[in-house]
């Protein structure tokens, strides 16, 4: 990370960061009540933070942040030590001396885990920015979710088994790959493995769904081989067109430069390396065929699995095959029906109408309105005189004054169970109204 582009994105982040008054107040250390100071510890935290996520790392120096970070002319915020302690004692940062070895077995797991509480116990701010890098736990998690994301676009399976180079490099370096491994394998979402095929192969075997990552099998190990193989292949194929194209440049200089003796020989290399990258090529191609085959067999297991659960639940809750066939049908009907109202939803096309149609067409509409005949002008609409509604309510209204000042008798409405439309029609007070 550069300091220069740092301090302009504070610069942006924060409008007065140049004003010396608010600048001063920000620099003094911590004193008095956490009243005092924690809106300037909040300030911090979340500078620190912002910073972080805009370049893309979770992994800082204490001594960076305090005097390349926030160095203003010389002066260095005398609460940053403070700020740092704070975020380690709530959780907020780490440092990798406190993670879990994630390469270890159990015994040495348990011995880091009983070494960070020790440790953790003789931490001061003092001592803190004397660490040579501390870990944001929350941009960890949010690292480790977008391995996780990026591994699940190129996988169908619910896991996948990458080398640990790739795995490093996916998230950003060797340090990075060390804390992000530490963060799923305590989730019991990654788990390492290796094994000797003539030289050590590293890979990680890493839970692509919600379920924890389940245990390393000996498909584990022959797949990691397979995908090493495949990616020393393909390193070699880089290095055999790195060469071909050398080898080509240099045979061009030379017929320009009339010594076609060297010519001829950097041709040779050229054919050379054309042959050698054939037989590359067809190895990286068998080992990929394999690959395929293999993953083509987790799915087609899932699939097998889905099956045998689906049908298990069914025997047990004694559902019969009609009753299935039944609900699926109507899941087909109700998906048409969705399908209908969507497309009914749909924005009517324009048409393409000349002038003098639409002329024609507002003609006849006018003729409808002089002449009255309203009822067929929108029908769908229900458009409609206001005068004749005004008109109709207010008969409707005398003629329910009418039944309900009869004499000898209740409301129209209460003494009748109809529906009150029906009551002009049914009630003999009406009628004598």
């Amino acid at each position: 990370m550069d300091s220069k582009s740092v301090k302009e994105f504070i610069r942006k982040e924060v409008p007065d960061w140049d004003d010396e008054l608010i600048a001063t107040a920000r620099f003094k250390a911590f004193s008095g009540q956490k009243s005092d100071w924690e809106p300037k510890f909040q300030f911090w935290k979340n500078l620190i933070v912002k910073i972080a996520r805009h370049f893309g790392v979770f992994i800082i120096s204490p001594p960076q942040v305090k005097n390349e970070w926030f160095n203003r002319g010389g002066l260095t915020p005398l609460c940053i030590d403070h700020v740092l302690f704070i975020m380690y004692n709530e959780g907020e940062i780490t440092r990798i001396s406190d993670m879990v070895g994630p390469y270890s077995g159990r015994i040495t797991l348990l011995f880091y885990k009983v070494k960070s509480l020790m440790n953790r116990s003789t931490m001061s701010p003092e001592s803190i920015l004397l660490e040579d890098c501390l870990i944001l736990t929350t941009l960890l998690k949010e690292k480790a979710d977008e391995v996780i994301k990026c591994l699940s676009e190129s996988h169908w399976n619910s896991h996948c088994v990458v080398t640990r180079n790739k795995f490093e490099s996916m998230c950003g370096g060797q340090k990075e790959g060390y804390a992000v491994l530490s963060y799923l394998s305590g989730c019991r979402k990654g788990q390492y493995l290796s094994t000797n095929k003539k030289e050590l192969i590293e890979g990680i075997k890493v839970s692509l769904s919600s379920a924890v990552v389940s245990g390393v099998s000996s498909l584990d190990f022959d797949t990691l081989h397979l995908i090493w193989t495949q990616e020393k292949l393909q390193q070699q194929l880089d290095v055999i067109d790195r060469r071909w194209e050398m080898s080509r440049q240099s045979a061009l200089a030379s017929l320009k430069s009339g010594n076609k003796k060297l010519a001829l020989r950097h041709a040779k290399e050229m054919k050379l390396g054309t042959e050698n990258r054939e037989k590359c090529n067809s190895l990286l191609n068998r080992v990929e065929e394999v690959l395929s085959v293999i993953a083509n067999v987790e799915s087609t297991k899932q699939v097998t699995g889905a099956i045998q659960i689906g049908a298990r639940v069914i025997k047990e809750n004694k559902i019969s095959i009609e009753e299935v066939q039944l609900c699926l049908e109507e899941l087909d009907e109700s998906i048409d029906s969705q399908k209908q109202v969507e497309k009914a939803l749909e924005p009517a096309p324009s048409l393409d109408m000349e002038d003098e149609d639409i002329e024609e067409e507002f003609r006849k509409l006018e003729l409808e309105i002089g002449s009255g005949n309203l009822k067929d002008l929108n029908p769908e609409a229900g458009v409609s005189d206001s005068e004749g509604t005004d008109q109709s309510l207010a008969d409707a209204l005398l003629n329910l004054k009418l039944a309900d000042d009869a004499p000898g008798s209740g409301s129209a409405i209460q003494n009748s169970g109809l529906p009150a439309k029906n009551k002009e029609s049914n009630s003999p007070m009406l009628e004598a109204a």
